[in-house]
């Protein structure tokens, strides 16, 4: 089985990027030099810290090896390895992808597609 890692981003990104191919990244990524990614046990984590209440996001499922050499696993947050893509987003590619609803905590809801 593949490894799935994941985007997070607005749906008005997500729109955009699907009707380009292509996502080349938000504000941070593109200072970065590389596209933010999660791998699922990150994704909750990722949301709460970054993205909490807010109710325009969209998760985005990718194969990890199909996107070649420019994915890099680089350690981030306590040291974890996250995954970096030097590359832009091919989003035609996404294997899976749903818009994120919160719960009555305000917790955002991970689609059953996140492993």
């Amino acid at each position: 089985m593949a490894r799935k890692i994941y985007k997070i981003l607005s749906g008005a990104d997500w729109a955009a990027a699907r009707s380009a191919g292509v996502y080349a990244g938000s504000p941070l990524d593109l200072a970065d030099g590389y596209i933010h990614l999660s791998a699922g046990d990150q994704v909750a984590q990722t949301l709460a810290l970054h993205f909490a209440g807010r109710d325009d996001l969209v998760l985005a499922a990718f194969d990890a090896d199909a996107l070649g050499a420019a994915l890099r696993w680089e350690p981030s947050r306590g040291g974890a390895l996250f995954p970096h893509l030097y590359a832009a987003l091919p989003v035609r590619d996404a294997t899976d992808f749903a818009p994120l609803a919160r719960d009555a905590d305000g917790a955002h809801v991970l689609p059953d597609f996140v492993r």
